[in-house]
């Protein structure tokens, strides 16, 4: 037998048969076009953690870097949503009771009111204003006592008192702390009209007893420059519930804009509003607002009960809300049978996130998690469970309503702005995630060919850079939808 003859025989064969195995080991090197724009934009391939897997299964047919644990910013919210869907149900519903410990006798209330709060992550002040106009028909007008404010469904219940400020803007809405009686986010609204003389100042959120001194300038700026001349108002509690805010800086003259604050101390903020609200509505109260807890023998007056938890679902994922987020982490450890193990809600929680991952067969290895939301300098997952998760809820009951809270590429959520008229437009349902040393995407993409897979690609640079890696996660995003060529 000659040489040439033993090669085509048996070499050859098992050549070809172990190029057959060869699709199932996950590529690792990026496409070029992929590969192109990280070193166009300065950045790195090893900053890069990225997988891509069909949607139902089978192996990766991309895999770089997705083992190692990253930052993920917000794609985190991925983990959070599925996992409270899968757990508590579409249909669970947050509950905010009113009790008295006194009768209402001759449109009195001799005695305390109590405000339970069950962690509605969108509980309003109209919702509040609900409640309180449902009282006046029951035929309440005056109470003499204090509202006590029970905050037991989550613990700590104070968890914003001495918490360490996150960044330099500990006012604005991202940063707020949740508890389990949030209302209205905390967040006073304000609206700013100026002329070429005058700068307007009006408080839009109904909060009674706040005085506003207006000591700003008007500038030459631009009106979408205003930002750079705002400045924090100021707080000052004063006796007899009073709140005094100044507020200084500059405004661009001829311009309007809405400001929207987590300024105030939390009771002083809902006594603030409860007094204007039940004010409006004929009542009248001069008690004071306490913490502490609704007593055994109190009557339950009323409930309102929030909006489902899938329909919450899309608000936290297409506009990456981290309050909202972080009450539906919280909600987990409150809700689940390990919540008596545990002092803290948040520790519960996450015990019942690695209970889940043992039971679907996902390694937490390296897992950490802070609040759900990933507004967070200390949260590690990786890119494989990331996907791992996403493949999970695409093979789950609940994919409709969880892929329905995702942004739609180019159509809505953070996402709306994104790969316009591309090949993943409309094609890809994706979770965004942002810090200042982080870009991440992670979701579903539909290819040309009506294939679906899960894509998870996430870059941790320094601070300087992150900004620069939107471009590469979008190629990846396009690539992927256009088939992969």
């Amino acid at each position: 037998m000659s040489n040439h003859y033993f090669i085509q025989s048996v070499f050859l064969p098992l050549l070809f048969s172990f190029s057959c195995l060869l699709p199932a080991f996950a590529q690792d090197a990026l496409p070029p076009n992929v590969d192109s724009l990280i070193k166009k934009t300065g950045l790195k391939n090893t900053q890069l953690h990225l997988q891509i897997i069909p949607a139902h299964d089978g192996d990766a047919v991309l895999s770089h870097q997705a083992e190692k644990l990253v930052s993920p910013a917000s794609t985190l919210k991925i983990l959070t949503s599925f996992i409270a869907l899968d757990q508590l149900g579409p249909n669970f519903r947050w509950k905010t009771q009113v009790f008295s410990d006194a009768p209402i006798q001759a449109q009195q209330l001799k005695g305390n009111l109590y405000l339970k709060g069950g962690g509605d992550p969108n509980f309003t002040w109209d919702k509040l204003s609900q409640m309180l106009r449902n009282l006046r028909q029951q035929g309440l007008r005056e109470i003499q006592g204090d509202i006590i404010l029970d905050r037991s469904y989550f613990q700590p219940m104070r968890p914003e008192l001495n918490a360490p400020i996150f960044d330099e803007n500990p006012d604005a809405y991202y940063n707020v702390i949740p508890d389990a009686l949030l209302i209205h986010s905390n967040i006073s609204a304000f609206n700013l009209t100026s002329d070429s003389n005058n700068i307007d100042i009006k408080l839009t959120t109904p909060q009674d007893k706040v005085s506003l001194i207006n000591q700003m300038k008007r500038s030459n700026a631009p009106c979408n420059e205003w930002k750079n001349g705002w400045v924090t108002p100021q707080v000052k509690a004063l006796d007899n519930q009073q709140i005094e805010l100044t507020i200084n800086g500059s405004f661009p003259k001829n311009c309007q804009a809405n400001v929207y604050l987590n300024l105030l101390e939390r009771n002083l903020f809902i006594g603030s509003l409860i007094r204007a609200l039940w004010r409006e509505l004929g009542g009248d109260w001069q008690g004071k607002i306490i913490d502490g807890s609704v007593p055994v023998s109190a009557k339950l007056l009323l409930q309102k009960d929030s909006e489902t938890l899938a329909d919450t679902l899309r608000i936290i994922n297409k506009f990456s809300d981290n309050a909202m987020t972080r009450i539906a982490f919280l909600t987990l450890g409150a809700e689940s049978n390990l919540a008596k193990n545990f002092a803290d809600t948040s520790q519960a929680a996450n015990a019942v996130v690695r209970e889940w991952f043992a039971k679907r067969g996902i390694s937490d290895q390296g897992l950490l998690i802070e609040n759900g939301s990933g507004l967070s300098r200390i949260d590690r997952i990786s890119a494989s469970q990331l996907a791992q998760i996403l493949r999970v809820a695409a093979n789950s009951n609940w994919y409709p309503e969880f892929a329905s809270s995702l942004p739609i590429v180019g159509i809505d959520g953070s996402m709306r702005n994104r790969l316009k008229n591309s090949s993943a437009e409309a094609r890809a349902r994706i979770k965004t995630g942002y810090l200042k040393n982080v870009m991440a995407i992670a979701g579903y993409v539909r290819d040309s060919q009506q294939k679906d897979w899960i894509v998870v690609a996430i870059m941790n640079t320094d601070e300087s850079a992150a900004t620069k890696a939107k471009v590469v996660l979008d190629e990846i995003i396009n690539w992927l939808a256009g088939g992969r060529q």
